[in-house]
């Protein structure tokens, strides 16, 4: 079995959540988890356990690609040196800069 991607955890946490708001019973909720997304009972559990420890629905991540492209050395350096210092990711610190670039969706540029 594979395992979720991360867009697919937090959907199957804020289902959870969602169950547990309703009052659904932890048993009644892992059938209903199992039998929505093909998971075991098991693991239905662990989300229904895990939604019970927060407070809100959390945030579902845009689900991502790989991207290939080229760069001189010394731009190369400078990203992976911050990102050993921020702890993020190349990935991140790659997407933060573009949407800061590129600006809001719908947004004219020029």
């Amino acid at each position: 079995m594979s395992r979720s991607s991360h867009t697919q955890r937090a959907q199957h946490l804020n289902a959870a959540f969602d169950l547990l708001a309703q009052g659904s019973s932890l048993s009644e909720a892992a059938e209903r988890m199992a039998l929505r997304f093909s998971l075991s009972r098991r693991q239905a559990y662990r989300y229904l356990q895990e939604a019970q420890e927060i407070q809100h629905p959390v945030s579902v991540p845009s689900p991502v690609i790989p991207v290939t492209i080229k760069i001189s050395v010394d731009v190369a350096e400078q990203l992976r040196a911050y990102a050993r210092t921020s702890g993020l990711t190349i990935g991140e610190i790659v997407a933060r800069s573009v949407t800061l670039f590129l600006g809001p969706p719908g947004e004219s540029r020029g």
